[in-house]
């Protein structure tokens, strides 16, 4: 496993973070099991992964009850990120999310507390402000931000400068690319990325649109004008790991991880099997040929997309600002 530092922290996290999302149950998701979560957790401590990503939002706090659960007895060998919902940015609302999501994941600290969403109801100083508060408490490390685009990054920046910024990022989604990596890459401000595995896209267990599961059709490069374009890259991911002698999912996390500005990528896990297959990608570096055929690969896709970097929701009804 490798690992790299927290924007201008001296914490060291792993590339891969195990992200808890599928860890509580969820219909895009069968066949949850507490007990196998929870194994997951301890399998990544043991692979080398010491970063964990949550939010209060995930099955209403669910995934962090599974997370502190897994973590019990081994919480110094964790660093632990989790959000705020974008509903809970007044005093009183972050102060009570804050003291619940400590108590489920059964610390005295939260080593990341990141808004999971803009709220652009309310000025982000005053967002800020509590953050910094909570940091004076020793309830929270260190915070970042989620989310945050093109208008929204640099006003954080700006009023108190984040650690992180989390934001969606794969061979089939580099449209942070444009507006937020130049942004974070100036300010040192780590890019944590989740969706690396295009919510299964990349795995290569789909042989082509109509595999793919109508829950997961959501998602812009899924959309009939570009799903094309999309198995094209899946395609050249396929070729390229067969060349390398690495697994499709361990290959596609690892051409995220040569991209600049990028310090860890959120990978999901249900059991400890999945956990080993996403470590792997932890300690393998891409021969830089294999680097340059994949990004070569998703510039159509790339070109075909805009610059928007919601991937759910398009023109006006973008998140991102």
């Amino acid at each position: 496993m490798q690992y790299r530092r927290l924007g201008r922290t001296g914490i060291e996290v792993s590339t891969v973070c195990c992200g808890t999302m599928a860890m509580c149950p969820h219909p895009t998701y069968p066949g949850h099991d507490d007990r196998a979560a929870i194994g997951a957790v301890r399998a990544a401590l043991d692979a080398g992964i010491n970063f964990f990503d949550t939010a209060e939002a995930y099955g209403d706090g669910y995934a962090e009850d599974i997370l502190g659960k897994g973590l019990e007895g081994r919480r110094n060998e964790a660093v632990i990120a989790t959000k705020v919902s974008n509903s809970h940015l007044r005093e009183a609302q972050m102060r009570a999310s804050c003291e619940a999501s400590l108590r489920r994941l059964r610390t005295d600290r939260i080593d990341l507390y990141q808004v999971h969403w803009p709220n652009h109801d309310i000025p982000f100083e005053e967002t800020a402000a509590v953050l910094e508060k909570l940091k004076d408490e020793g309830k929270v490390l260190h915070w970042g931000v989620s989310n945050f685009g093109r208008r929204d990054l640099p006003e954080a920046i700006e009023v108190s400068r984040p650690e992180s910024n989390q934001v969606p990022y794969s061979l089939l989604w580099r449209i942070i690319e444009h507006d937020i990596v130049p942004v974070c890459v100036e300010h040192d401000v780590s890019v944590i990325c989740y969706s690396p595995m295009a919510q299964g896209m990349l795995t290569g267990k789909f042989g082509g649109p109509e595999d793919v599961p109508a829950a997961r059709k959501r998602a812009r490069y899924c959309r009939d004008e570009v799903i094309g374009l999309a198995f094209d890259v899946v395609d050249e991911l396929r070729a390229v790991s067969s060349e390398v002698g690495e697994p499709i999912p361990a290959v596609a996390l690892a051409w995220v991880l040569a991209q600049d500005g990028v310090t860890s990528v959120i990978a999901g896990a249900r059991n400890a099997e999945q956990v080993g297959q996403n470590a792997r990608a932890g300690a393998l570096d891409l021969p830089a040929d294999a680097v340059e055929r994949l990004t070569g690969a998703t510039e159509p896709l790339k070109r075909a997309l805009d610059t928007n970097p919601d991937m759910w929701n398009e023109g006006e009804d973008s998140r991102y600002r």
